[in-house]
C-alpha cells in the first residue's frame, strides 16, 4: 500500500467519523439542540480531527524516521575494508545498493535468488527489466539490497496496520466522548487554533534556519578571511584552488559587487517608480472602471513573464538596439562610428529590471491609493481643489506610508534579481560610475561561486554564504527603515 493510499483510507475513516460523530448527537439531542453544548458539525469535527489527526502525525514519524533506521541498518552491515573508506565513498556504495534494491524488485524470486549466487548475472537480468546499474555488483551488495527490500517490506506492512489502527481507534474513542454535555466546539476550536499557530511559525522558523545556516558557513569563511579585507576590499578575484588546497588564495572584496548590486538597483528604480506610481495614479483616479479592468490586467502580465525570458530580451534585443544606436549618435557627432554603450551595461540591466518590475510598483500603489477613503476626496473637492491638485495634495501624502513601503519591497525584488543581470550586465566585477559599462552584483556571484561539483571546504565557495548573509542585512535595513517611514507619515495624517 503506498502512502498516498494510505492517506486516501485514512481520508475515508476520518469522513465516516465525521458522519457518525454527527449523527450521534442529532439522536442524543432528541431534536432539542439547545440539550446539547455545541452544534452537530462540532461533535462530528472532533471524531474526524482524533482519526486524522494522529494518524498523520505517526505517519509523518514514521516517515521520516524509518528511512533513517533501515539505512543505518544497512550500512552498519557494510565488509570491514568498506567502512574504511570515507563517508563520500560508502555513500556512493549505498547509493548503487538502492539501485540494485529497486532493480531486484522488478525480478522474479528465482531470478533473485540467481543474482544473488551469482552477481555477474545480475547486471543482465536487470538490463532485460529495463533496469541499468553502473558497475559491476559486489556479493555484498547483493545481499545489502535483498535486506534492503525485506526492511522495508516489513517496514511499510508495520507502518499501514499502525497508521490504520490509530485513525479508526482515534475515531472509536473520539465517538464515545460524545455526550450532550461535552465541549466539543471547545476542543475543535483549540486544535484548530494550534494548527494555525504551527502555520504562522512555519515562516518564521524557515527564517531562522536560513539565517542559521548562512551564519554557520559564513562563520567558516570568516574564521580563514579576515572580515576586514571581505566588507573593505575593493578587488573580486576568487581564483579557484586546486581540489586539497587549504591556503585562501584570491581576493574576496565585497564593495565591487555591492556597488554593482546597488547601481543596478538604483538605474531599475528610476524607470519603474515614476512609470509605476504614474500607471497606478491613472489607473485609480483618471481611468474609467471599463479601462482600468483591461489596463490592470495586462499591466500584471508583464509580473508573470519569467525572469530568464527578461534576460534574453536584453540579450538579443535591448542590448544590441542600445549599443547600435550609441554608434550612430556618437557617429554623427564625431565621425567615429564606434559605440560607447556596451551591449551588457548597467543601463540595459537596469532598464529591462525596471519593466520587470513596473507591475509591482503599478498594482500595490494602485490597490494603496484606492484604498484611501473617499471622503478625504469629497472633502478636498467640496473645498473647490481640482482633481490633480486632491491627488497631489491630499491622496498622495495619505497614502504615502503604503507606497514606501512598495518602493522598498520592490528594491528588495530589485536587489535579489540574478538572470536579468547575468545576461544583461555581464559577470565583471568592476568599480566604475559608467552606466554604459558592464558591472555585476551580489546574487550573480552567489550563483557563479557554487555551481559545479564543489565541497563546502574552501574560501572561494563559502564566500557564497558572506554573500548571502549580506544580502539579508541589507534587505532588512530596507525593512525596518520602511517602517519606519511608515510610522512617522501614519501618525501625522490619521
Amino acid at each position: 500500500m503506498t502512502t498516498s493510499t494510505l492517506l486516501l483510507i485514512t481520508a475515508a475513516i476520518a469522513m465516516i467519523g465525521y458522519l457518525a460523530g454527527s449523527r450521534r448527537a442529532l439522536s442524543l439531542s432528541g431534536g432539542r439542540s439547545s440539550s446539547m453544548h455545541s452544534r452537530p458539525g462540532y461533535y462530528g469535527s472532533f471524531v474526524a480531527i482524533w482519526s486524522a489527526l494522529p494518524a498523520a502525525l505517526l505517519l509523518g514519524v514514521w516517515l521520516v524516521a524509518a528511512p533513517a533506521i533501515i539505512n543505518s541498518s544497512i550500512r552498519s552491515e557494510f565488509p570491514a575494508e568498506v567502512k574504511a573508506q570515507s563517508q563520500a565513498s560508502q555513500g556512493l556504495s549505498f547509493g548503487m545498493i538502492e539501485g540494485i534494491a529497486r532493480g531486484m524488485r522488478a525480478l522474479s524470486a528465482e531470478e533473485a535468488a540467481q543474482a544473488e549466487r551469482n552477481p555477474a548475472d545480475l547486471r543482465n537480468l536487470m538490463g532485460a527489466r529495463g533496469v541499468a546499474i553502473a558497475g559491476d555488483p559486489e556479493a555484498y551488495m547483493i545481499k545489502a539490497a535483498n535486506d534492503l527490500n525485506t526492511m522495508n517490506a516489513r517496514s511499510n506492512l508495520l507502518r499501514n496496520i499502525a497508521v490504520l489502527l490509530v485513525a479508526v481507534g482515534g475515531a472509536a474513542l473520539a465517538y464515545r466522548l460524545i455526550a450532550p454535555r461535552f465541549r466539543a466546539r471547545n476542543r475543535v476550536e483549540s486544535v484548530i487554533l494550534a494548527s494555525l499557530v504551527v502555520a504562522s511559525s512555519i515562516a518564521i522558523l524557515t527564517t531562522v534556519g536560513i539565517i542559521a545556516s548562512m551564519l554557520t558557513e559564513a562563520t567558516h569563511f570568516f574564521a580563514r578571511v579576515p572580515a576586514h579585507e571581505f566588507f573593505f576590499g575593493t578587488v573580486w578575484d576568487p581564483r579557484f584552488a586546486a581540489a586539497g588546497a587549504t591556503a585562501s588564495e584570491g581576493q574576496f572584496g565585497l564593495i565591487p559587487l555591492l556597488l554593482g548590486t546597488l547601481y543596478i538597483g538604483f538605474v531599475a528604480m528610476l524607470f519603474a517608480v515614476p512609470i509605476g506610481l504614474f500607471a497606478a495614479i491613472y489607473m485609480s483616479e483618471y481611468a474609467s472602471q471599463r479601462v482600468r479592468s483591461i489596463t490592470k490586467p495586462l499591466l500584471e502580465v508583464l509580473a508573470g513573464i519569467p525572469t530568464i525570458v527578461y534576460g534574453f530580451f536584453a540579450l538579443t534585443t535591448v542590448g544590441p538596439f542600445l549599443r547600435d544606436i550609441s554608434s550612430q549618435i556618437h557617429g554623427l557627432a564625431t565621425g567615429d562610428y564606434s559605440n560607447f554603450i556596451q551591449a551588457q551595461s548597467v543601463l540595459t540591466a537596469g532598464f529591462v529590471m525596471g519593466i520587470m518590475l513596473i507591475p509591482y510598483v503599478s498594482s500595490l500603489s494602485d490597490d494603496i491609493i484606492t484604498a484611501v477613503p473617499r471622503a478625504l476626496r469629497d472633502g478636498s473637492l467640496g473645498l473647490g481643489a481640482t482633481r490633480s491638485e486632491t491627488i497631489k495634495r491630499v491622496v498622495l501624502p495619505a497614502a504615502l506610508p503604503g507606497i514606501v513601503g512598495a518602493i522598498l519591497m520592490t528594491a528588495s525584488r530589485a536587489i535579489g534579481e540574478t538572470m536579468i543581470v547575468v545576461l544583461a550586465a555581464g559577470v565583471a566585477a568592476r568599480i566604475q560610475l559608467n552606466p554604459f559599462e558592464p558591472m555585476t552584483t551580489v546574487t550573480v556571484k552567489i550563483v557563479s561561486q557554487l555551481t559545479g561539483d564543489l565541497e563546502f571546504t574552501s574560501p572561494q565557495t563559502l564566500v557564497a554564504f558572506a554573500l548571502g548573509i549580506t544580502l539579508f542585512i541589507i534587505t532588512l535595513c530596507l525593512n525596518i527603515y520602511a517602517l519606519y517611514i511608515v510610522r512617522k507619515y501614519r501618525e501625522q495624517y490619521e
